[in-house]
């Protein structure tokens, strides 16, 4: 059953040795008898340009092949991939994972089901432009960068393009594939007072082509948009510290939902009770304001699949309703561990990397309240706008998140913008003090990629202002 569009009847180009057809049989035999499994099978074209100090700094370009073979009996998984594409090395794979499939149940789960859903085109972004305008582009963002304000001491233009096919054969015959584009543009603008120099950056991208790039008005807003914050950093003041409420602006912050809250509803962390949501399903655990799903089906998004890298489609999945605990998100194997549903969550890296339950666009839905409504009903607190880096201990919840812009708020007003800010607690506790939520949801801009386990895939966040209450900053103010 073909899921997407055809890659033709080989699995690689003419004059390779596998085809369709030896690949499936020698699958087959290699998961007899195990419970689930498939091979993998993944094109990969990738490159990245970056012009940083009025020069083409670094031009890369990579191209990859390779195929994973996974064969899964109960809770134990056997992969071996390989980045050669031949009959040889597809059978020396089988004779390693059918040493786990033979001592499976003997029954294979229930496949996927086809889809013929296009999220994204299959344009490939590389070959789409010549090099020489990609260029062209990059150094008119930095020279236009540069001519905004004088105070502009460092640029740095980066983009970047993927395309990715994947084609999925498991035991019983089925084919299912994909083609992914992937694309993003980054601009990052260190300024200077005379005192100190401020950083700021802005970035954008989906699965597409670069076209969307090309436009002036789209990159000359992203250029403008570093230099925004990075001379705002130039006026905060150090942050204060101390327990306060805190408002996070919409969009980017829902980066906090993801870390903190998103990977503890992840499918493993539940079966192997290691996510502090363990077992409190059907359970309240948030405000009746307090809705959170996964969306995998958003059109030309980031994190948007048309099948998961298991051949799952991908769903709209809600897990957090009206602030009780209502589902997870789920790979093959966990859900049939769970006496759950897959939910199409089952990503890798790539071709040399087993699958687990992973985010594709995970964000709190809008709420009944004014943003201005929000701000004002804080008397002392703090505006989070945007967030940078952060740590997230999974089995606890508890995090550690920077802010990378932050302001002030003062009887009910935003006054001054801060510096150095950081927001401290733990994504359970953090769930019960969310007290209003605002009307105007906003996703990511497209550009987030989430680790677990060594692995990084390309996510999406998303949330509408909203109010905590009482959470602990950090911050510089002595």
């Amino acid at each position: 059953m073909a899921a997407n569009p055809s890659l033709g009847d080989s699995i690689v180009p003419d004059g390779d040795e596998l085809e369709r057809t030896t690949a499936g049989r020698i699958t087959a035999e290699a998961l007899n008898g195990s419970d689930d499994g498939e091979l993998f099978i993944e094109k990969r074209f990738s490159e990245s340009l970056v012009f940083d100090d009025g020069r083409l700094k670094q031009a890369a370009y990579d191209e990859n092949a390779g195929f994973g073979l996974r064969a899964v009996s109960g809770d134990v998984v056997a992969y071996t991939h390989a980045s050669e594409l031949s009959e040889a090395a597809l059978k020396r794979a089988a004779a390693t994972v059918r040493t786990i499939a033979s001592a499976g149940g003997g029954t294979q789960g229930e496949a996927p089901s086809g889809t013929n859903r296009h999220l994204y085109g299959t344009e490939n972004p590389i070959s789409e432009l010549p090099f020489a305008d990609k260029v062209a582009l990059i150094s008119r963002a930095d020279q236009f960068a540069r001519g905004l304000d004088q105070r502009v001491r460092q640029v740095s233009v980066a983009l970047s393009g993927q395309w990715q096919s994947v084609e999925i054969i498991r035991a019983d015959g089925q084919v299912l594939k994909d083609i992914r584009p992937l694309v993003r543009f980054n601009v990052s603008i260190v300024t200077s007072d005379g005192k100190r120099q401020e950083t700021g950056s802005a970035g954008a991208g989906g699965r597409a082509g670069y076209g969307e790039f090309f436009k002036e008005e789209r990159w000359q807003d992203l250029v403008r948009e570093a230099l925004r914050q990075s001379l705002v950093l130039l006026d905060a003041r150090p942050a204060p510290a101390g327990e306060m409420d805190v408002v996070m602006g919409p969009g980017w912050p829902g980066i906090l939902l993801h870390e903190a809250i998103g990977h503890g509803l992840e499918g493993d962390f539940n079966r192997k009770k290691t996510s502090a949501f363990a077992g409190l399903m059907g359970k309240k655990i948030a405000s009746d304001e307090v809705t959170v799903v996964d969306d995998g089906t958003l059109a030309g998004r980031r994190g948007s699949l048309n099948i998961d890298d298991e051949g799952t489609p991908t769903n709209c999945t809600t897990l957090i309703e009206n602030g009780l605990l209502v589902g997870y998100m789920q790979d093959r194997q966990n859900a049939r561990l769970m006496g759950m549903r897959p939910t199409g969550n089952g990503r890798r890296q790539g071709f040399d990397h087993v699958p687990m339950p992973r985010m594709t666009n995970t964000y709190m839905l809008a709420g009944k309240r004014e943003p201005a409504e929000i701000i004002a009903s804080v008397k002392n607190g703090l505006y989070a706008v945007s967030f940078g880096g952060g740590q997230v201990d999974i089995t606890s919840g508890k995090f550690v998140f920077t802010c990378t812009e932050a302001y002030r708020i003062e009887d009910g007003r935003i006054s001054y913008p801060v510096k150095g800010a950081t927001i401290i607690g733990s994504g359970a506790d953090a769930l019960t003090r969310i007290s209003m939520v605002g009307n105007d949801l906003e996703l990511d801009p497209g550009i987030g990629t989430c680790g677990k386990q060594g692995q990084g895939v390309p996510v999406g966040v998303g949330q509408p202002t909203l109010r905590l209450d009482r959470i602990t900053v950090g911050g510089t103010a002595t």
